[in-house]
């Protein structure tokens, strides 16, 4: 016989069986005992029914903000489709008599597109008015209640002895304290709901350079949470209750389609520059997420040479067939991966280059500690580079602090590097997310051949993210002991 779920049931079944047993208790037992089980039971009936009516509500209207955000991501991947078929169709030999009717679909296509996400925007704001209504509502019904419950504590006070009121007073300070942490927990996840399902999601990058020439290779795409004008959640601040709530598949589905904005801008530089993107860990463990993300890679394909999904290596380690499976179709499609938050150097680059795994991300401070004896590997660390290069495999050294951690880098050979020493994290400029007309009709400053190289154009670092081109380093003294060090190593 199968288990009955007490979740499955209705919130009126809490009623019923309350009042039911309420009855049988006034009808089996005698005197006054029966009157007050049957009122204890049927009060208890009605409070589990406000309880269960409570909470089912709640779940629905978490599934619902869910599934607005999953229409607003599908709305925008189908503008960037939409944006795509305009570029392809702007290629083709027509005349501007024939071309007329294609371009009216699809600027009808695209104003029909825009116009549900407005629609979407104001379902979500009603949603948002009308909690903020019943919020205040059940604020006034508590202070309304306030002087009778006080009234009731005082005249409880007077009766009961002085040790029994404080150990009460105790359970009622713990029970308040904890029925305002769960309250200021579902007011957390209501707006970070609503952000994710209004699309307010940022992307900030940092470079990747080679070293030591410092020159941008690529950059890492760090997501933040904008709730408001002056709050930026950062990924430890959100990404805990984003996946306890269910809500990882669409922020990945928004990071994705930001990332192959930013792939596509990238596409048109020069120096096969890429950008990386990360992933939840709900959505690693689910190979049906997955297996979503991997349509949207299917439907543009074309960014994907410009972007390296990073995995990490405890997730890499535990993927399950199919994930494993859906990881070797998505590389066989052109998708390139980077192995990231490395915790130890017992790598195979074979194994690894199988997987499309292009680049393997360590800590600057784990390779210092292999490099001074402070932590065993199976492997030097100044022989990882080298190692890792017999699989066509790059190492990036992450979380590079200073300018002596750089030249440790480099005598570990190692030839990419990544941390604040080289640049923060920077938000991305808005002309990277503008549609392919737009960006045509902008003019670009050109290079004449005759100028001199001191005259060259900016790198493309401060043409992807908002902030002005680096300056030229500046020459640190290094002492004559580290300079002799190195050139007899």
């Amino acid at each position: 016989m199968a288990r009955i779920r007490l979740s499955a049931l209705p919130p009126a079944a809490s009623g019923v069986a309350g009042f039911s047993l309420g009855a049988a208790a006034m009808l089996l037992l005698p005197g006054g005992l029966a009157n007050a089980l049957g009122l204890l039971c049927a009060g208890l009936g009605l409070a589990g029914s406000a309880m269960l009516a409570r909470r089912n509500w709640g779940g629905e209207r978490e599934q619902l903000l869910a599934a607005i955000g999953e229409v607003k991501v599908r709305l925008a991947t189908n503008a960037i489709r939409l944006d795509a078929m305009g570029q392809r169709f702007d290629q083709l030999p027509m005349s501007e008599v024939e071309a007329a009717p294609a371009k009216a679909m699809l600027n009808e296509l695209t104003a029909e597109v825009g116009l549900l996400g407005d629609l979407l925007q104001q379902v979500a704001t009603t949603l948002g008015d009308h909690d903020d209504q019943l919020r205040l509502l059940q604020d006034r019904l508590a202070a309304a209640q306030a002087p009778a419950r006080a009234a009731l504590v005082e005249r409880a006070a007077l009766r009961a002895p002085e040790p029994l009121v404080a150990v009460r007073q105790q359970s009622v300070q713990a029970a308040q304290l904890r029925a305002g942490e769960e309250r200021a927990a579902e007011e957390r996840a209501a707006l970070i709901g609503e952000a994710l399902a209004n699309g307010q999601v940022e992307v900030h990058l940092q470079p990747i350079v080679q070293l030591p020439q410092r020159r941008t290779r690529g950059y890492e795409a760090l997501v933040r949470l904008r709730l408001d004008e002056k709050t930026l959640l950062l990924p430890a601040e959100f990404l805990e209750t984003v996946e306890q709530r269910g809500f990882g598949p669409t922020l990945d589905a928004l990071v994705l389609t930001r990332a192959l904005a930013i792939a596509r801008h990238l596409g048109t530089k020069e120096g096969e520059l890429f950008v990386s993107c990360n992933f939840s860990g709900a959505t690693w463990g689910s190979s049906r997420a997955l297996a979503a993300l991997a349509r949207i890679l299917e439907k543009y394909h074309a960014h994907i040479g410009n972007l390296v999904i990073e995995i990490p290596q405890r997730v890499f380690r535990a993927l399950e067939p199919a994930s494993l499976g859906l990881l070797g179709a998505m590389s066989a499609n052109g998708v390139r991966f980077a192995l990231d938050h490395v915790a130890d150097l017992r790598l195979d680059p074979v194994s690894l280059h199988d997987r499309g795994v292009r680049f393997v991300k360590v800590p600057a401070s784990l390779l210092l500690a292999e490099a001074r004896g402070a932590a065993a590997a199976d492997i030097a660390a100044g022989d990882l580079a080298a190692h890792l290069a017999r699989g066509a495999i790059q190492l990036v050294a992450e979380e590079v602090e200073d300018d002596p951690m750089v030249a440790d880098m480099l005598d570990l050979g190692v030839g990419y590097g990544q941390g604040i020493v080289f640049s923060p994290p920077r938000p991305v400029r808005p002309e990277v997310f503008a549609e392919p007309e737009t960006e045509a009709a902008a003019p670009r400053p050109t290079l004449a051949p005759t100028l001199a190289p001191a005259l060259a154009p900016a790198p493309v670092a401060a043409e992807i993210v908002e902030y002005p081109p680096p300056a030229p380093p500046v020459p640190t003294r290094v002492p004559f002991r580290d300079v002799l060090r190195r050139a007899s190593a």
